[in-house]
């Protein structure tokens, strides 16, 4: 089955021409089934990238996915027009009496920063708050997964000597694990962040464990004991030329920054990156909604509140 997304939504055309099956609206009121609701709180400056980024993701399994999309309702976005984010976003006030089956928190810009000074936090907050009674299972990218771990558990984020950049090869730690369940032993993941959740910090909070790492980038993956929560550190979803983009902006912005590592063909930047992470990042996706959202989210999906599950 397809993703369901708003008919004008920019990723519409991107992933009609990759021809993942996207179902828009006008086509799915014909349809009688439950979709599953994932929203999508999108921190990213751009804005357009990511939908679509995880837009392809969440599309690539047999399950009816539909997608709802919200910012911070403070937060002015510089890099996305305000017609795009007035036609396709939501504030949380308007979605906040509903219940989802997915939540996703992205990355966002503001590493830097302490948690408690980025303008947004007291909202993220009550989000996070939120999704542990309205939301079935709540996946957190990046900043997004230092961000949760900060709110839900106290674990501080650690500022790095440098930016990490790059494409980094990952290990499985527990292979029974059905997060990544047909994953291979090995598998490449991008990183772009500035700081880091220490290993240490991470095992010493009962619940909480280390799923997946890499000797280079660290800890990748976390959970919680049910899955309700699960924190990614890298980007699985990136395109191709994200890391790329990322880089000249750095560059035209005379941030002091490396080249991307494991990414441009003999660390050329003038050569086109080579892709070695995109079968991982879709089956990714795909087992995290099968598992832990499809399998064990209640039919009737008001029973989320009320703490009903439907575990095998």
């Amino acid at each position: 089955m397809p993703i369901k997304i708003p008919n004008q939504l920019p990723a519409t055309a991107t992933l009609t021409r990759e021809n993942i099956f996207v179902m828009t609206e006008t086509r799915a009121i014909t349809q009688d089934i439950r979709p599953l609701q994932i929203l999508l709180l999108n921190l990213m400056p751009t804005k357009v990238d990511t939908e679509t980024q995880l837009a392809r993701v969440l599309g690539n399994t047999p399950l009816q996915i539909q997608l709802e999309l919200i910012a911070p309702s403070g937060h002015v976005s510089k890099n996305t027009s305000q017609e795009h984010m007035l036609a396709f976003y939501r504030s949380f006030d308007e979605v906040r009496d509903r219940t989802f089956d997915g939540l996703i928190i992205t990355g966002a810009p503001v590493e830097n920063l302490p948690f408690e000074e980025v303008d947004y936090w007291p909202e993220l907050c009550e989000i996070m708050e939120w999704s542990k009674t309205h939301v079935h299972s709540t996946l957190h990218i990046c900043w997004g997964a230092q961000a949760g771990l900060y709110y839900h558990y106290g674990i501080p984020k650690r500022q790095l000597p440098q930016k990490l950049s790059g494409v980094f090869r990952h290990t499985v730690e527990d292979p029974n694990f059905i997060l990544f369940r047909g994953f291979d032993d090995e598998f490449w993941v991008p990183h772009s962040r500035n700081t880091t959740v220490l290993r240490e910090d991470i095992e010493a909070v009962p619940g909480l464990k280390v799923l997946s790492s890499s000797p280079e980038a660290g800890v990748y993956a976390v959970k919680t004991d049910q899955g309700r929560q699960i924190f990614l550190m890298g980007h699985a979803e990136y395109d191709r030329d994200t890391l790329r983009n990322e880089y000249m902006r750095d560059l035209v912005a005379g941030v002091p920054v490396h080249v991307p590592e494991n990414y441009f063909p003999n660390d050329d930047p003038n050569r086109k990156p080579v892709v070695t992470w995109r079968s991982c990042a879709h089956l990714l996706y795909s087992n995290w909604l099968n598992y832990f959202v499809y399998q064990t989210s209640p039919y009737d999906i008001r029973d989320i509140q009320r703490g009903i599950r439907t575990d095998n």
